[in-house]
């Protein structure tokens, strides 16, 4: 806008993968033959005209591929209807959104605004060296590292550890020296590797390339956590919430666009730090992640000021109804979610008791869960070779014999983000042996999954289609 004077941009639609139609509900197509939708941008830059700010002018053109075409080789600038769209900070868009509902959503509360302490997941760049689903394999994987009296090169092949720009294994080698063997465990923590997949971390900065120690520190402690993006790719669904535990990776939602920002809701107080990895450090004294403001903007809006525990749950009711997802769909796509403030006592109620049963299910501590309908009939190697769903017997199979039953098409097809989780669960373990308890943890997900589906349609009974701020 600061370059040209003038620009105006064509919409020729056509995005099969948002299933665009025209505004009569007739079928709209891509003058291409490509999925992403198509315009074309015309940018006017004028002789001698500084401190010019663009003026930016939109128009549409639905329809079929044959039908635009002709429209385009009868029109030009001059006889096309534009109508003037007024970008504006922070996201100057090149679109119309009145009629969007962002006039309602920008009102709402940013979660960066409500959680004032957040951060990026990690970032190992080397997650086959210092993450494992086996504690006792890492441990042993980390030792024989530092005990190692090899040269740099070897220390590179033996470990499969690619070179990276800006660390050193040798430095990573000499961090570890001063650390007794036996202490070694106490740097191994529990991470949310993929969603409903936690695995074990060596969290310690020789080896790990960003421990993001600023968040993680609280994870460590007893704690739950939002996960949530603040960017995703034009063509996913944003379905990139989850709440944990643990310490997440970075790229625990395999989106391919953007990582992962984890938001605490208790920080713990900075004279621990020193205590952090000691398992018999007493607890110290936590105090709830939500800024004054947003504390204060509740408290006149519910009359009431709820538990850190109540807020959480509703926060989390509210990010999981299928009506919020769908009204803000571009929205969240571009920046972080925003959240409502209540304005209902009793819905916040509602919702709040409905998020904590959303978040107990993922965090699979739902009484619920120790029953569940899915099967494991058949008895074998238990070992995973080809991941395939057969939608008509509704079975999992993982090798040619053995199954997982009673999972619906839509438990299969559940994602969070990109992940696919009860496929990729079996995938990441593809030639493993199952566990016992990698079977029951199975079973305890789908059924997970499918109560969290119902749930949400619970939410959607009380959040309803209306605005709530």
């Amino acid at each position: 806008m600061n370059s040209f004077d003038e620009i105006y941009v064509l919409n020729l639609h056509g995005n099969s993968r948002k299933k665009e139609k025209c505004p009569d509900g007739s079928k709209d197509e891509n003058v291409f033959d490509i999925r992403q939708g198509v315009a074309i941008g015309l940018f006017i830059k004028k002789k001698d005209t500084g401190g010019r700010t663009a003026k930016v002018f939109y128009a549409d053109l639905w329809g079929l591929r044959e039908d635009k075409y002709k429209w385009l080789l009868r029109n030009a600038l001059t006889t096309t209807e534009w109508g003037e769209v007024k970008p504006k900070s922070p996201f100057y868009f090149f679109v119309p959104i009145k009629g969007t509902y962002w006039d309602e959503y920008e009102k709402y509360w940013k979660i960066t605004d409500i959680f004032p302490l957040n951060g990026v997941g990690m970032t190992t760049a080397r997650d086959n060296f210092v993450i494992d689903m086996d504690k006792t394999k890492l441990e042993e994987r980390i030792r024989l590292f530092k005990n190692s009296n090899i040269s740099d090169e070897e220390l590179h092949q033996s470990f499969d550890i690619r070179k990276k720009k800006g660390w050193s294994i040798r430095k990573a080698w000499n961090m570890l020296q001063p650390i007794p063997d036996s202490d070694l465990k106490r740097f191994i923590k529990p991470v949310l590797y993929r969603p409903f997949d936690p695995q074990w971390i060596f969290w310690h900065d020789s080896v790990v390339w960003r421990t993001v120690k600023r968040v993680m520190r609280h994870m460590v402690q007893e704690n739950i956590s939002l996960c949530a993006m603040r960017q995703v790719a034009l063509d996913e669904e944003y379905t990139h919430f989850l709440v944990t535990p643990y310490m997440v990776d970075n790229r625990a939602f395999l989106s391919s666009k953007g990582i992962i920002q984890q938001f605490p809701l208790y920080l713990y107080p900075d004279e621990s730090k020193g205590k952090l990895l000691v398992e018999e450090a007493s607890k110290p004294e936590r105090t709830p992640n939500f800024s004054k403001e947003f504390l204060k903007a509740l408290r006149e809006a519910l009359g009431t000021e709820p538990t850190p525990e109540e807020i959480f749950y509703y926060i989390y009711a509210v990010l999981y109804s299928p009506t919020y997802r769908k009204r803000y769909a571009e929205f969240l796509k571009f920046d972080f979610p925003r959240v409502p403030l209540p304005h209902d006592y009793e819905k916040f109620k509602n919702l709040s008791e409905l998020g904590k049963e959303l978040v107990e299910l993922h965090l699979l501590k739902h009484a619920s869960l120790s029953e569940t309908e899915i099967g494991f009939p058949v008895s074998g190697s238990n070992t995973v070779e080809k991941v395939r769903y057969d939608e008509e017997t509704r079975r999992v199979y993982f090798n040619k014999a053995q199954y997982f039953s009673g999972v619906s098409k839509a438990v299969w097809a559940y994602q969070i983000g990109a992940y696919q989780v009860l496929a990729k669960y079996l995938m990441y373990r593809k030639k493993r042996e199952l566990s016992l308890e990698d079977i029951e943890h199975y079973m305890k997900v789908a059924k997970a999954i499918a109560r969290t589906i119902e749930v949400q349609g619970k939410v959607e009974e009380v959040y309803g289609i209306v605005a709530m701020g």
